[in-house]
């Protein structure tokens, strides 16, 4: 892959994270904070951008988006497929909202 696909592929990326993240927010605006792992002053700021906007956004060369699941606990639980799949990504869940913002958002 050279460096203008990897480009147009970041590009589509961004542009689906934030076509999203303002569907999730404008829908509910409680649960797309959790689940993006922003702070409401940023939501507030996703939901209110233009079409214009996001597309200048999505045009960035680096990804708007980050893996949040940085720590190996978390990552194991997440991908864990034993027969406790579903209390393992519960307790994942729990830990993930127990961490602040600026730690999930950073």
């Amino acid at each position: 892959m050279n460096a203008h696909q990897l480009h147009e592929e970041i590009k589509e990326t961004n542009l689906s994270y934030m076509l999203l993240a303002q569907q999730m927010i404008q829908e509910d605006k409680a649960s797309a904070i959790f689940r993006l792992g922003v702070s409401e002053e940023t939501a507030d700021l996703i939901s209110g951008l233009t079409p214009a906007q996001l597309l200048k956004m999505a045009s960035a060369n680096m990804l708007l988006c980050c893996f949040r699941l940085d720590e190996n606990v978390l990552l194991n639980m997440v991908t864990d497929y034993n027969k406790d799949r579903m209390m393992s990504q519960a307790h994942a869940a729990i830990l993930m909202a127990g961490r602040p913002v600026e730690a999930l958002a950073a």
